[in-house]
């Protein structure tokens, strides 16, 4: 089974790296890419990926915003939250909206890989 996996950030660079950096775990899909709040929300809403990766402060809707929205979805992706502002009321935020985490970007291929690497492990004996 593939995770599907949804980038939302309005740094275009940053979205390169983190595109090619997913692209070294196996069992993971980069079906995605969003380059604002609104946007974001529209393209996961049709796609449905598995996890959104979301930068938390972007033009227009933030990403805490677009989480929140996801709350009140039926089949919502789960939220691992990117950013330069790696602060302590930003992770209680993402924590209180159910979030994986929130990973800062100075730091993502190390603290990134081994979380979506777990993410994207088969499961065995799981039913789906």
């Amino acid at each position: 089974m593939t995770l599907h996996v949804m980038l939302v950030d309005d740094n275009l660079t940053f979205l390169a790296s983190v595109k090619k950096t997913l692209g070294l775990v196996a069992n993971t899909e980069v079906v995605a890419e969003a380059h604002n709040g609104e946007q974001a929300l529209a393209i996961a809403q049709a796609l449905q990926p598995d996890l959104m990766l979301l930068d938390i402060v972007m033009p227009g809707m933030s990403g805490l915003e677009v989480a929140r929205t996801m709350q009140s979805w039926p089949h919502s992706p789960r939220v691992l939250f990117l950013s330069m502002h790696d602060n302590e009321s930003y992770r209680t935020a993402a924590q209180e909206l159910g979030a994986l985490g929130l990973v800062g970007k100075a730091n993502f291929v190390a603290q990134l890989l081994p979380i979506i690497s777990q993410l994207a492990q088969p499961v065995s004996g799981a039913s789906v």
